[in-house]
């Protein structure tokens, strides 16, 4: 096992941050105005960072022990943010959820829970095709709010690279106020197991689950009659950030030299990862991506054979750094059941240390009947409950989850203890792109996957 400094591997004689540029490209805009795409990336280019190299490598450690089964990975938060909706109590709520979550899956697993939004960057969308046409009318398809707008006009789809400024800015407010909830108090455990218990009163799953909430209850009498109810660890915790790489120019802007390293560091997030779509290996994501200091995810969809996952591994994390590098999945629960199992037996076999990470989302997105996109809560829980059956087969360690939601009471996916039919989805669907899990449904969710954890265990 390498635990050579990560720097080393970043620092390739033939990469250099814009690198990228002389590989293909697949997913990005064309910009009808190259001199103000050329003074966006320049202004950005001097801007303060985001985030800071130290906090990447903490979260690479972080990671590690994920990769080795000593804690568990939560990775969440929405779809793609929003301009319009960027408000402190959607960020509050979601910060919320995601320590509810959190507070549930650290008892079901007895082990430390890694918090990674998708916030504060998750602005840049993949889509199918570049343009979509509606009652005759073809327009650029929406690509998310750092390229542009989600209105169907001629106007609002065009390429503005302004649009990055905007971002970087709602991303240094949501960090500014997630460091806020994380280390002021917000976050304290007795407070959020209070919230988790709300939701426990007003579920139908109410008794299903009251065990657990009295459990908890008497593990933190049991901490404040021994003296321990004033630990940091009770009122504080860690809460790191992530999006997909999707937008390079804006990456590559963001991207400092840490000082102490030398090592060059994406600084728009602590983890970027590269999706589905843009995996290839002679790509400009991979190409970028492979030289940056940060922790790193790829997608991994049904159509990945282990010649292919072997060879990404190695490119992406050739010291074999625990923690470097994540693997989430995204196949629907058949397809992952007769994909999963080879792909796990040649990374055990080839040695790589790797945190394995299910995204049980994208691969069941469907089309209601009333219209909008869906998903199925079941769909979602047998695509999960695959996953851990494909570990447990093979001996290997189910890292974590990886979904889209929000704290906000969205009707987005049907099902669930709230039993959300095709026609109550038009009552508050606001996503722009895919459908979300709502605070309750991504808490069922974590009580449920607390089980699976929790049975594992015994």
């Amino acid at each position: 096992m390498s635990t050579r400094n990560l720097t080393a591997s970043t620092q390739a004689a033939d990469w250099f941050p814009a690198s990228w540029r002389a590989r293909p490209a697949h997913q990005m805009p064309t910009y009808p105005n190259a001199e103000a795409l050329a003074a966006a990336e320049a202004k950005l280019s001097t801007s303060p960072p985001l985030v800071f190299a130290g906090e990447a490598r903490s979260l690479t450690t972080a990671l590690g022990r994920v990769a080795q089964g000593k804690a568990f990975l939560l990775q969440g938060g929405d779809c793609a943010e929003s301009f319009s909706e960027f408000n402190a109590n959607l960020i509050r709520d979601t910060f919320r959820t995601i320590l509810q979550m959190a507070v549930v899956l650290t008892y079901g697993a007895a082990t430390p829970v890694v918090k990674l939004g998708r916030m504060a960057g998750q602005f840049a969308k993949p889509r199918s095709a570049d343009t979509e046409t509606i009652n005759g009318v073809e327009l650029p398809s929406y690509r998310g709010d750092i390229i542009n707008g989600p209105d169907f006009t001629a106007a609002d789809r065009i390429p503005d690279p302004a649009r990055m400024r905007e971002a970087y800015y709602q991303s240094a407010v949501t960090l500014n106020l997630l460091r806020a909830f994380a280390q002021g108090g917000f976050a304290d455990l007795r407070r959020v197991h209070q919230w988790n218990r709300d939701f426990v009163a007003n579920s139908p799953l109410g008794p299903r689950y009251e065990d657990i909430a009295r459990r908890i209850d008497e593990s933190l009498a049991f901490m404040a009659a021994c003296g321990l109810s004033n630990q940091p660890q009770l009122a504080e915790t860690d809460f790191w950030t992530s999006h997909e790489a999707l937008l390079l120019p804006y990456e590559e802007a963001l991207t400092r030299t840490d000082s102490l390293t030398g090592g060059a560091y994406a600084c728009s997030a602590h983890m970027l990862w590269i999706g589905e779509r843009t995996r290839q290996p002679d790509g400009a994501h991979v190409e970028f991506l492979r030289g940056v200091g940060n922790p790193i995810g790829l997608k991994v969809g049904p159509t990945m054979t282990p010649d292919e996952l072997l060879s990404l591994c190695r490119t992406l994390n050739p010291n074999n750094t625990p923690g470097r590098l994540t693997l989430i999945t995204r196949m629907g629960a058949e397809k992952l059941a007769a994909t999963l199992p080879g792909l796990l037996r040649a990374a055990k076999s080839d040695g790589q240390n790797l945190v394995w990470c299910c995204d049980p989302m994208h691969g069941n997105t469907i089309k209601a009947t009333s219209g909008y996109k869906t998903r199925a809560f079941d769909a979602i829980l047998a695509e999960l409950a695959a996953f851990f059956a494909a570990h447990r087969a093979e001996g290997t360690h189910p890292g974590g989850i990886h979904i889209e939601m929000t704290g906000k009471d969205v009707t987005e996916c049907t099902g669930g203890a709230q039993e959300i039919g095709d026609n109550d989805l038009a009552a508050r669907y606001d996503t722009l792109c895919d459908p979300r899990l709502n605070g309750a449904q991504a808490l069922e969710l974590a009580f449920l996957v607390a089980e699976e954890l929790k049975s594992a265990r015994a």
